[in-house]
Order: C-alpha cells, then sequence, then structure tokens
C-alpha cells in the first residue's frame, strides 16, 4: 500500500468514525501524493517500493533523483529557479546541457560549490543531498520559506518529505504542546515545531546537516541601513526596477496568467505590472461572500478594468465555507486557522480551469509595512503605562486566543507550556530598528508558516502553481534596505510601495485605506454553523477534548461576553484545528 493510499483510507476512516456528516467526498485528489520521500539510517524500506538505494539511504516511490557529474551526490526536491539564466552562466566552463531541470542545475551547482550552492539560489526549492563518498545527507530550504520541508527527529530510521503527512504513519502520535500553545497564539504553528512531536520543519534561509544533526543558516533576514539617508523617490524607483525584474521572471512564457485580484494595493500592483509585461491574457479572480456583506469588488472590478484583464467573480456562501472546510484541512500540513483557507482553495479551483500559474499580493504587508503593526507601535510608546511586555504585545496583535490561554488550556496543560521559549522571543529583542523587527517577525514567522505554506498548500491541491511576487527573496532583502518611516509612518503605510507603483494605478486605488478580505465568520457561527460547531468542539470524544476546556467554548458558542466580536475568529480556527487532528487520528 503506497502512502497517499494509506493516508487516504485512513481520512475517510477517521472521519466516518468522528462525524459521518462531513465524511463525504473530502479526500486530497491525487495531485496531493507527496511528490518525493526517502529513508535515511536503518532504512527497512523492503515493503516500500524503492526508486535508488544505496547505502543507508532509500528513495521512495513518487521521488526521482538526480545523479550529479561524479555520480558522488544525488539530489531530490522540488526546486523553481527564476534566475537559472544567471546560474547557468557560472557553469560556463562545464559542457552542460541547459534543456534540463532546475533539480539537474543543482546537481551541477554543487558538484562544483558545495554547501555554497545555497547561498546561490534564489527562487523556491526544498532539498535534500546524499553525498555518497562522505555519508552525508544535507537539507535545505530557500530564504523566503516558499516550500516546506519535514523530516522525523527519533529512532534509527529518519524519514525527510516535502510534506507532512507521508512522514506522520511512520512515527509517534503524540501532541506537541508547545506548538498546541502556539496554535492558539497565532492560528498558525511558528518556527520548526509541527504539531506531531516527532516531526520538524526545516526553517527558511537553513541547511541542516541531518548526519551530524547540525544546522546552518545561510541566509539571515535582517536591517540592512546602507542606504537609509537616500529620500523616499530613490527608494520607489529601485524597487519598482526589482519589481518589474521579478514580475518578468515569474510569467508563464507563452500562455494565461491567472492573479488573485483583491483590489487592495498589494494585489493590485501585481496585476499592473503581470499586465504590462505578459505577452498572453491575464486573467484575475476575486471573491465575495453574498451582497449582504461587505465586498471589496468595486475596487478589484476598477483595477480589472483598467489592466484589461478577463476578470472572475466567484460568490462563496457561508454554508460553503462549512461544507468545504474538512477538505480544506486535509490539505495543510500544519493546521492553519484563517478564515481564507477555503476561499484561497475555492478560488485556486475555479483558476484552475483556464490558467496554471496564479500570481498574488502576498507579501505586501509583511515586506512594506501593512497597518496591523501600529498596535505594537503604540505598545512600545505606552508599554510602561499598560505593563505589557514586548512578547504578549506581539501575541495579542494576533487577536486570537493569546489571553485566554490559562482558561482555554487544561490546567495541565498549561502549566507544562506556560513558560517554553517563544519562537519569536530572539528576533523581537534583536538590534534592529524597531519596526524592521516586526517587519522580520512577519516575514519569518507568519511570511513562511501561515501565508506561504497555505499558498503552497493550497493551489497544488486546486492543480496550479501559485507564485508570490512580494516574497521573492530579492524584493525580501530590498525591504530590509529601506528606512522604517518609507514604510509604516503613523496612519501612512507602504509609502514606498505606493511611491513605486504610483503610476499605474488609478488614484483611488494607490491612496485607499486599507481594509483586508473580512470573513463574516462572526455571523457564520452565530447564524448559520453554531449547531454544527456545538458537535464538533463540545462532543466528549472531540479531538480538542483532552488539551481544552469546553466549558469556555461553550461560552464562546453562546456569545457571552463578545465585546469586540472576536469570539468568530477564535472559533474558527479551533474547528480548524479540531479537524484537522481529528482526520489524523488524534482522538
Amino acid at each position: 500500500m503506497s502512502v497517499f493510499t494509506w493516508f487516504a483510507n485512513k481520512l475517510a476512516g477517521d472521519l466516518n468514525h468522528f462525524h459521518p456528516r462531513i465524511s463525504k467526498s473530502i479526500l486530497p485528489p491525487a495531485q496531493t501524493a507527496p511528490s518525493w520521500q526517502l529513508v535515511w539510517g536503518s532504512c527497512g524500506a523492503s515493503s516500500e517500493t524503492v526508486v535508488w538505494q544505496d547505502d543507508y539511504i532509500a528513495f521512495l516511490a513518487s521521488s526521482r533523483p538526480v545523479l550529479s557529474s561524479s555520480q558522488r551526490f544525488v539530489l531530490v526536491g522540488d526546486v523553481w529557479l527564476p534566475t537559472r539564466s544567471k546560474l547557468w552562466q557560472n557553469l560556463d566552463s562545464v559542457p552542460l546541457n541547459r534543456q534540463k531541470s532546475d533539480l539537474d542545475l543543482v546537481a551541477h551547482l554543487w558538484e562544483w560549490y558545495g554547501t555554497e550552492t545555497w547561498a546561490m539560489l534564489e527562487g523556491a526549492f526544498a532539498l535534500a543531498i546524499w553525498d555518497r563518498e562522505r555519508q552525508v545527507l544535507w537539507l535545505g530550504r530557500d530564504r523566503s520559506g516558499i516550500y516546506t520541508l519535514y523530516y522525523t527527529i527519533e529512532g534509527a530510521t529518519r524519514r525527510v518529505a516535502p510534506q507532512l503527512h507521508p512522514l506522520t504513519a511512520h512515527c509517534s502520535r503524540d501532541l506537541d504542546l508547545v506548538a498546541l500553545r502556539d496554535y492558539l497564539c497565532c492560528a498558525f504553528v511558528p518556527g520548526s515545531r509541527t504539531l506531531w512531536q516527532s516531526i520538524r520543519e526545516v526553517r527558511p534561509g537553513t541547511s541542516i546537516n541531518l548526519t551530524e544533526g547540525t544546522t546552518h543558516p545561510y541566509w539571515r533576514l535582517q536591517e540592512q541601513p546602507g542606504d537609509f539617508a537616500q529620500p523616499l523617490a530613490w527608494h520607489g524607483d529601485r524597487l519598482r526596477s526589482l519589481l518589474e525584474h521579478v514580475i518578468q521572471e515569474y510569467l508563464p512564457a507563452g500562455e494565461p496568467l491567472g492573479v488573485f485580484l483583491s483590489g487592495g494595493l498589494d494585489s493590485s500592483c501585481i496585476t499592473a505590472l503581470a499586465a504590462k509585461f505578459h505577452d498572453a491574457p491575464v486573467h484575475t479572480y476575486s471573491i465575495h461572500f453574498g451582497h449582504q456583506f461587505p465586498n471589496e469588488l468595486e475596487f478589484s472590478g476598477a483595477v480589472a478594468a483598467h489592466c484589461q484583464t478577463h476578470h472572475s467573480i466567484l460568490e462563496i456562501s457561508l454554508p460553503d465555507m462549512w461544507s468545504h472546510l474538512p477538505e480544506t484541512m486535509a490539505f495543510l500540513d500544519d493546521p492553519i486557522g484563517d478564515p481564507l483557507t477555503v476561499p484561497n482553495l475555492l478560488l485556486g479551483r475555479l483558476a484552475q480551469k483556464s490558467v496554471r500559474v496564479v500570481l498574488n499580493g502576498e507579501g505586501g504587508d509583511p515586506c512594506f509595512g501593512g497597518p496591523k503593526n501600529q498596535p505594537m507601535l503604540l505598545n512600545s510608546l505606552y508599554s510602561t503605562v499598560n505593563q505589557q511586555g514586548a512578547l504578549q504585545a506581539y501575541l495579542m496583535s494576533f487577536q486570537k486566543c493569546a489571553a485566554d490561554l490559562p482558561q482555554l488550556l487544561q490546567p495541565g496543560i498549561w502549566s507544562k507550556v506556560e513558560a517554553a521559549p517563544s519562537p519569536f522571543f530572539s528576533d523581537l529583542h534583536s538590534s534592529d530598528r524597531y519596526l524592521n523587527r516586526l517587519m522580520a517577525l512577519n516575514i519569518k514567522f507568519k511570511g513562511a508558516d501561515h501565508i506561504l505554506t497555505k499558498v503552497n498548500n493550497l493551489t497544488r491541491a486546486a492543480g496550479i502553481e501559485g507564485r508570490s511576487p512580494l516574497f521573492d527573496p530579492r524584493v525580501v532583502d530590498l525591504s530590509m534596505q529601506i528606512p522604517p518611516e518609507y514604510k509604516l509612518s503613523g496612519v501612512q503605510e507602504k509609502a514606498v510601495l505606493k511611491q513605486a507603483v504610483t503610476d499605474l494605478l488609478p488614484d483611488f486605488i494607490i491612496h485607499r485605506p486599507k481594509s483586508g478580505m473580512m470573513v463574516p465568520v462572526h455571523i457564520g457561527f452565530r447564524d448559520y454553523w453554531n449547531r454544527q460547531a456545538r458537535q464538533l468542539l463540545l462532543s466528549k470524544r472531540a479531538a480538542i477534548a483532552p488539551y481544552l476546556n469546553q466549558s469556555l467554548i461553550c461560552d464562546w458558542l453562546n456569545y457571552q461576553g463578545d465585546t469586540w466580536n472576536r469570539y468568530g475568529v477564535k472559533l474558527w480556527l479551533l474547528v480548524s484545528l479540531e479537524l484537522w487532528l481529528a482526520m489524523r487520528g488524534f482522538q
């Protein structure tokens, strides 16, 4: 039985046992099968289909390993390198077939440059490299965290894969309680932990020598203040030049392109640049949740008309949101309690009918100063008055369950995790200027562990490739060379990005206040999903029951004391967690 078949069968059984009403037709389609997997150590892989094997290592069924020219290095992984032409120039003295894959290119580079290759790669990658001569296994992940990479940490046999689910059949099923705590604070799992105690994630910009058990950051996101004295216009011109270069590299030559268009500044500037440079049709896609709820269709429609794209609008009803949540959780490696997960999946399926590649505007807020940092800036000014430390203020800025943890977690659980270190601590207390610290936190954690893994998982599940130009490592690097006051200054947000694209878009798009895509989950739980949510979250058989205080959740479902209308967001992240856990046998 293949790993994917096992996962599909297990998922069906778990959901049927858990709640028959949501177990119909939610199995992930075939394209979510792992693209590759390897076993290292005491392999014992005889019961599994092996495509290539050496001493102490085996590449399993769906793997497509590549050997370097000397046959010394064996590589497997997911690689997309928009700068491949420049990288081939580093190998001009070597007679090579440049029509080969990006993975072949990395194999040639590794033959010549070894571990220096990591820093040469720009784009997206999750790689494993086996040195047959030294018997060393290297793992590496791209700088922004566009692709994911997981490995087990227990036993004589270690497994590595770009998705989490093929590893879970071969390790203990213990829940990582610190990861659970962090998920409740953020609605995603930040850092190297996963919800599986025995599985870790390779961090962005990091390589791991798995043989020695050592971690080697090859890139560090940090403030680079060399050009801070330059004016806003200078920084805007520099950003515009880079964005034009990156966008052209991201365009699929000779075929239609899609763009997810909300009507905000970030997705609008990506749409405008794509329409300017692409030589094939550009399709744009927007969503709303019914005309009785606020939406941004006026703005997305105006941008689509301005850029002359083929525009499609998808209406997602609140019953649709609920019915598609189980399958959405099935596609995610770690749970993500963001209400936009379901819309992302459904919009991807709409786009798949017309295009293979879809761009998005993700990254504008983390890199260029979105308004969600304003509460942290206020806290830095008034922390002596409100007596709130920087870490607690940062956790509270997510507006999830950080303040509720002592009551939400079972007493025995809270006592185990209360004092555990936070993955945010060192970046929050770095020597960078305060806003740039916040930018770095949002890029490294919310970017890699929430936004990009969501894009990666859900676009692949929809059968398309999602690309995020504003998270390109070169754009991220440039963002840390821009003075903080050109990113977020008082109520003026993303000034440098507005300066960079001011001639591309109508003025009312450039200067409109950011509103964000508001999913009406508060109304959803109050008027549509309350009965089903009670069945999920308050059952004695619920996967969350051993960990969370169900009486507090009951109060939330009754909307007792919901002064700020925040219970809907909290309930959504709990329902997402419950479904994710139940599907994977945490009962």
